[in-house]
């Protein structure tokens, strides 16, 4: 591609892979423009893969955000719709702790159905008939319309639909230039951070959907966007401990949302400011496990016994207000910026703000000042149109309430709830195809021959976002391996041992904040196994040395 790179005109230049960016993508791509997308790393790198994965309902924020409480519920409706197969329809309850004040739950449910969100006070008694797990002294809950939806297929079915739609899409290309000419944004200079190869890419309009890093992308042109970097820690469990997304009933706080998502569930977040210059290395720290080990408590007890099997964090995009340390009280609101009225620069647009659930009405909103700042009209049409893996079937109810709890009992089964209707592209032409690589998340030699082929897959990291290969209860103990050894028939075996090694030291990563007890036992099997068996020895020499509990 990179020959034609400079012989092409694009009408917009998206920058970003996560979800806002591969949203405009799409929505740009499917009103006729000519659309490239830039990612520096892997799609979903950034804040998109490191949330709670919920379906907001907008309760979160109807108390103190009505506007962003509008926004979630509308857009929780269309996701239902367009995205189904990345939508699991749990149901929210928000509790009231003996701790809490009881009589926020009425400010609460007014604030809610002020905001179109159906809220429901219920019964504590019936409520834990409902919901097992929750703390058995709660004395008031309401029932919302929240979910979980997954991150990782939902972009890469966005990715996907803007390419059906004739966009071009480059990753491990980092945008280190805006170019300029007559005071006008006219493209990109990219570099490959594979290969260090320079490239420009030129375009009508460029769009800044680079999330909390979109700040250092302005300057790139002596722009300043004052962005709050609001970092937020999560803990993952070993199993499912809930059906129903858990709330806590009070003003947003740390550690006040359980999710249940796949074969886990989760509980955060933290929230606290960062310096920019931390925003690429999330590190947590004992203090942040202790406080959503302790909050998650007292919603849900059983998570004092239950095993924890990672913890991350990711940072919010969030525009600044430097009078709230915490970042807890900036709107989720989107902001989208014409950097021509707003800063002399035409040809540049800044898309940031809000969140996941509404990152389809993000990119909308970008979508439409793109076209009308190239005179072009053309309506948008992804609130709907399915995206790819979400198309219906004709024989089927389009109002019918599904559940996607992954079905474990066969490889084909589990892929075809992650992949929708794409599953059926997954070839199972040996018993080798049908064989099973990761048994935590039953992801099979076909399913990951699918996604290198479809997937824009070119490493072990890029395999467990598609697939969630490595995910599951025993965190790659075994199936890294298995799957290094797939992808080396294309990648050479050199190059598959090296990703190997980074890919378990990306997973130590999680799990060394959380190593004690059980995790700690399971990483000491983890490093016999691949150091001990497997022959993967310490390398002193070798940057992407495997760093286990051993060293």
């Amino acid at each position: 591609m990179k020959a034609d790179l400079k012989n092409k005109h694009y009408d917009v230049i998206v920058i970003g892979g996560g979800a806002t960016g591969a949203g405009t993508a799409r929505d740009c791509a499917k009103r006729g423009l000519k659309v490239m997308l830039i990612e520096r790393f892997d799609f979903t790198a950034g804040a998109t893969g490191r949330n709670h994965g919920l379906l907001h309902s907008g309760a979160r924020y109807a108390v103190t955000d009505h506007e962003s409480a509008v926004e979630c519920i509308q857009e929780n409706m269309t996701l239902r719709k367009i995205a189904s197969h990345c939508v699991e329809e749990t149901g929210g309850l928000f509790v009231t702790l003996p701790d809490d004040d009881l009589e926020y739950q009425k400010t609460f449910i007014d604030s809610c159905l002020a905001a179109g969100i159906e809220a429901k006070q219920l019964d504590p008694k019936d409520v834990i008939r409902m919901e097992p797990a929750v703390n058995p002294d709660i004395i008031g809950a309401v029932s919302v319309p929240d979910g979980a939806v997954d991150p990782f297929r939902l972009t890469t079915a966005n990715v996907l639909d803007a390419r059906i739609h004739g966009a071009d899409v480059l990753t491990y290309h980092e945008v280190i230039d805006l170019l300029q000419e007559n005071g006008k944004i006219i493209g990109v200079k990219v570099r490959d951070v594979i290969s260090g190869e320079e490239t420009d890419i030129h375009g009508s309009i460029t769009v800044n959907a680079g999330g909390i890093w979109s700040h250092g992308i302005a300057a790139k042109a002596g722009i300043k966007i004052n962005m709050f970097p609001a970092k937020g820690a999560l803990l993952i469990f070993g199993h499912r401990v809930n059906n129903m997304v858990i709330n806590r009933c009070r003003k947003p706080a740390d550690a006040d949302i359980l999710v249940p998502g796949d074969t886990i569930s989760l509980i955060g977040t933290t929230s606290s400011r960062v310096p920019y210059d931390q925003v690429d290395n999330m590190d947590i720290t004992q203090e942040e496990v202790d406080i959503l080990l302790n909050q998650g408590c007292q919603l849900v007890p059983s998570l004092s016994w239950t095993r924890i099997l990672r913890a991350y964090a990711g940072v919010r995009p969030l525009i600044a207000d430097d009078s709230d340390p915490t970042g807890r009280k900036i709107s989720r609101g989107i902001v989208c910026m014409d950097h021509a009225t707003r800063d002399g620069a035409e040809g540049f647009i800044t898309i940031s703000g809000g969140k996941l659930m509404t990152y389809r009405l993000m990119a909308e909103t970008a979508a439409d000042m793109v076209c009308k700042k190239l005179g072009i009209d053309a309506k948008c049409t992804t609130h709907i149109d399915p995206l790819p893996g979400s198309e219906k079937k004709e024989d089927e109810n389009p109002s019918a309430s599904k559940k996607h709890i992954i079905n474990m009992s066969t490889g084909q089964l589990a892929a075809k709830e992650r992949h929708g209707s794409l599953s059926s592209q997954i070839k199972y032409d040996s018993d080798v195809d049908d064989a099973i690589v990761c048994e935590c998340e039953q992801v099979s030699v076909g399913e990951i021959k699918y996604a290198m082929d479809k997937l824009h897959v070119n490493n072990l990291v890029n395999l467990r976002r598609r697939t969630r290969l490595g995910m599951g209860t025993c965190q790659a103990g075994i199936c890294a391996s298995r799957a290094a050894a797939i992808l080396g028939t294309r990648l050479g075996n050199d190059k598959a041992l090296s990703d190997l090694k980074s890919f378990l030291q990306e997973r130590w990563k999680g799990v060394r904040p959380v190593a004690w007890g059980r995790p700690l036992a399971e990483s000491y099997f983890t490093s016999w196994i691949y150091e001990g068996v497997c022959g993967m020895e310490n390398d002193k020499d070798n940057d992407s040395n495997l760093t286990t509990p051993l060293q």
